[in-house]
């Protein structure tokens, strides 16, 4: 939160903690989160609305002006985008990267083009990301939680544009935001690796977000959230083999990457126009390989290692199947083309 609760802004002061011991907090999710977790503002205070004029919250105290519940009803992309970079402002001046929004309770249910397009503009405007994201969705029944690329445009020119939902797919299981006691790990998997909701969603071929509040994981030092949390990872790994963790952004940037990537099949090649780099980009490919697969691009060619198995796959890599080739490779903004044959 950039600026919680209304106490103050993180930038700036925040009554009842000193410069230093924000500065510790703000040094911890440098160090410790952002190697492995992407940074989103829960929208500004997560409570009240700020009005962006005298950054104060509005005087009205009525779910209408909470950030939670009805505020982003009937409001306009321009006004939507412009309170996005309010918060995202605030994580800039403190040196927290950003590459998308996390929305708090209700906010933007009523308003979801407006969220969507506003989160193109603003994460762009403020970050220059080139794949702003944002986190919205959760589903735990049959719907498909793939993300979602939106609002695509200028796939072939020089500034390409997209805004990608993921979406989660587990409730929040590990003691969620008031530290109720957590579910357990069975509900994501169970202890004999056969079912549960991770296990439906992998099998299944979808990417698996698991959902959680950190104050549950927490679970006021007691780490009762992390420790469902640990026993779901080991009885992942346990039944799977083939799993690959990814920050949002990372999530994000492969989808927009396999949605909006043109792929042209000729006889000898296969061409790809991509308007988003991507890395460890992998196509399966019908037919045997009559030699060692090559990548080129405006750089050269590379030369692709063969390994064992769809699990060893890396960048440069390939793997042989029955009746058909797997190939791993950096994909490149703009044209390239891989030759298998």
């Amino acid at each position: 939160m950039p600026y919680p609760a209304c106490v103050g802004r993180l930038d700036r002061e925040v009554p009842g903690w000193s410069r230093r011991e924000i500065n510790d907090s703000i040094k911890l999710v440098h160090e410790l989160m952002m190697p492995n977790w992407d940074i989103h503002p829960e929208m500004v205070t997560h409570t009240r609305v700020i009005d962006l004029k005298t950054g104060h919250p509005y005087p009205e105290y009525s779910p209408k002006f909470m950030e939670n519940w009805d505020w982003t009803t009937g409001r306009s992309v321009d006004e939507l985008a412009a309170y996005h970079a309010y918060a995202l402002q605030i994580l800039k001046n403190i040196d927290l990267p950003c590459e998308g929004l996390t929305t708090p309770g209700g906010y933007g249910n009523k308003a979801l083009p407006q969220l969507a397009q506003a989160t193109l503009e603003s994460v762009r405007s403020v970050f220059n990301a080139e794949i702003p994201h944002y986190f919205r969705h959760l589903y735990t029944d049959d719907r498909s939680v793939a993300p979602r690329v939106e609002y695509a445009s200028g796939l072939d020119t020089n500034d390409p544009r997209c805004v990608v939902s993921v979406i989660g797919c587990t409730g929040d299981w590990t003691g969620g935001w008031d530290n109720v006691e957590p579910e357990g790990a069975d509900r994501f998997i169970t202890a004999d690796l056969a079912s549960g909701r991770m296990v439906d969603v992998i099998t299944r071929g979808e990417p698996a977000m698991m959902v959680c509040h950190w104050t549950g994981i927490h679970w006021n030092g007691e780490e009762k959230g992390f420790k469902v949390f640990q026993e779901v990872v080991r009885r992942l790994h346990a039944r799977f083999d083939n799993l690959l963790w990814m920050k949002l952004s990372e999530l994000s940037r492969y989808w927009a990457a396999k949605e909006l990537t043109r792929i042209e099949r000729t006889e000898s090649a296969i061409r790809f126009s991509a308007p988003y780099a991507c890395p460890e980009f992998t196509v399966r490919v019908p037919g045997s390989a009559a030699g060692e697969p090559r990548h080129q691009t405006v750089s050269g060619q590379t030369a692709m290692q063969k390994v064992s198995g769809l699990r060893n796959l890396r960048a440069n890599t390939w793997s042989s199947g029955n009746n058909d080739v797997t190939v791993c490779f950096n994909l490149p903004k703009g044209l390239s083309t891989l030759k298998v044959g």
